[in-house]
């Protein structure tokens, strides 16, 4: 009990030695402040872009491959991308969607899928450049899509080819000003098209693609609009496995299959790509892991010079009181008394700069997502590690002046000038 009315006696002595310095405690305030929005800021950015980038690679799927004529990234052990290897590969096709289906022990679903750029016109209204989206019937499962109004597609009507299009949002936005264009016909060079849905809008993920922009149509369609067989427009065939399966031996499956399709020798490069997810989130593991490192030293060299600032204050403060704690010693202080007084003084100082510099990155947090659509998140991990860094800087800027202070002889501190 006695241990804890000497800390509460510090502690309101700290408090009043704040107020009575009201300029000195604003300036201590200042570089914590800006330290703690610096080093949080970084980490708040880190946090949030590493989020935003998994999720948009959780979207492609982590227990699928992409069946393309490129791959995403080099091979493995080389940083060069040799594009030249790839250039006269075949384009996937679409017959090759339903063989691996056939074929394929570990595979659940396949559809393939290609994209373009035209105008689409409805009645006065136009999107130049919008994007087509063709695709077999298993898109909607595969990427996980929902229907805010209207329908999918049945199986038959993108077998026949019929022409109708389920539109992405943003895309409907554009073209029909509000109203519901399910039922209403727009055209795609220069077929009619029947809307018969509009896709739930998902935004735009990492890679800058979004189904809100799009508008879907079968690939029996757009076989009639133009050729993509004889073309390279981006095609890919997306499989999914099954529940259970390693990826590895998913990928090796499919590899398998697909030389044994192109007909290829023993010794034969693949002239196809099996892109998988897991390769790009382990590339960005690494890269994390440096922008995480590279985040602390900048933020360490900001905390470092709010220390600083902290610790000189209390140097000053404690020169300015040295009468008031010879006065202290004199009528009974113990040191320890003396040494919390000003340890708490700065770890005080030291918090409430850093709350009031989390506030200012939840500001700005704040109005960054609000103007753009990077959605930055000032996490509860991030609020506690500030407050503890502060907590921490405080303690240490803090603890040579008070030791100072708590050492002083009552006598020469009280006859000081």
């Amino acid at each position: 009990m006695i241990l804890l009315r000497l800390i509460l006696e510090s502690f309101s002595f700290s408090i009043n030695s704040l107020r009575a310095n009201k300029l000195r405690t604003i300036l201590s305030l200042l570089g914590i402040t800006i330290g703690i929005f610096a080093i949080i800021s970084v980490f708040t950015v880190i946090d949030s872009l590493e989020k935003y980038m998994r999720e948009s690679l959780n979207s492609l799927g982590t227990n699928m491959v992409y069946i393309q004529k490129w791959p995403w990234t080099p091979p493995e052990g080389e940083s060069e991308y040799p594009w030249w290897k790839y250039l006269n590969r075949p384009v996937p096709k679409e017959e090759e969607a339903e063989e691996i289906l056939r074929r394929s022990t570990s595979a659940e679903q396949a559809t393939f899928f290609v994209g373009f750029n035209t105008t689409i016109q409805y009645g006065s209204s136009s999107a130049e450049n919008a994007e087509v989206m063709a695709s077999t019937y298993d898109l909607i499962n595969l990427w996980n899509l929902g229907i805010d109004k209207g329908r999918y597609f049945t199986d038959s009507e993108m077998t026949s080819g019929s022409p109708m299009a389920v539109i992405g949002v943003e895309l409907a936005d554009q073209l029909f000003s509000g109203e519901n264009p399910v039922g209403k016909e727009i055209k795609v060079k220069g077929r009619r098209v029947l809307i018969i849905g509009i896709y739930t809008k998902k935004g735009t993920d990492m890679f800058g693609t979004s189904m809100d922009k799009r508008l879907h149509i079968s690939t029996t369609l757009a076989g009639s609009m133009l050729d993509f067989r004889n073309r390279e427009m981006g095609q890919s065939i997306n499989v999914k496995a099954k529940a259970g399966v390693e990826n590895d031996l998913f990928a090796a499956e499919l590899e398998g299959i697909l030389r044994g399709m192109h007909q290829l020798k023993p010794m034969e490069e693949n002239d196809f790509a099996i892109n998988e997810v897991s390769v790009i989130s382990n590339r960005f593991d690494a890269f994390f892991v440096i922008f995480n490192l590279a985040g602390s030293v900048i933020g360490g060299f900001s905390i470092l010079v709010g220390g600083f600032g902290i610790a000189n204050i209390m140097f000053v403060s404690v020169k300015e009181r040295t009468r008031i704690i010879g006065i202290q010693k004199s009528l009974g202080a113990k040191r320890y008394f003396i040494l919390l007084e000003f340890i708490f003084e700065a770890v005080i100082l030291s918090l409430i700069g850093g709350a009031v510099g989390l506030v200012l990155v939840f500001l700005g947090a704040s109005i960054v997502s609000g103007v753009s659509e990077m959605h930055l998140v000032l996490s509860l991990k991030n609020i506690g590690m500030g407050l503890i860094v502060s907590g921490v800087i405080g303690l240490i800027a803090g603890f040579i002046p008070a030791w100072i202070a708590s050492r002083l002889d009552p006598v020469n501190a009280i006859n000081a000038a």
